[in-house]
């Protein structure tokens, strides 16, 4: 995802191919007047327990920017996409 502002400022994204894509079960939010920290965690197995994969901190104004864009993309691929195919009985 690469937005106007990026675009504009010419900002070259590196994604390395072999960087693995991390699914979530969880993500903890915690906020403060300086910012935000989303711990996203994975189940363990069939356990209650999870492990923190990734920690991901970022300005309140930036979250804030996230928010706005990711509901952007979702209302836009709404009915488009499926993330599994559907079962057929």
């Amino acid at each position: 995802m690469v937005d106007q502002k990026q675009q504009e400022q010419g900002l070259s994204i590196n994604l390395n191919p072999n960087t693995p894509v991390l699914y979530t079960d969880n993500i903890l939010m915690t906020t403060n007047e300086d910012g935000v920290v989303l711990d996203v965690s994975q189940r363990v197995g069939s356990t209650q327990q999870a492990t923190v994969v990734a920690r991901i901190g970022m300005s309140r104004e930036h979250a804030k920017k996230f928010v706005k864009e990711l509901g952007r993309l979702l209302a836009m691929t709404e009915g488009n996409l499926q993330t599994a195919p559907k079962k057929e009985n």
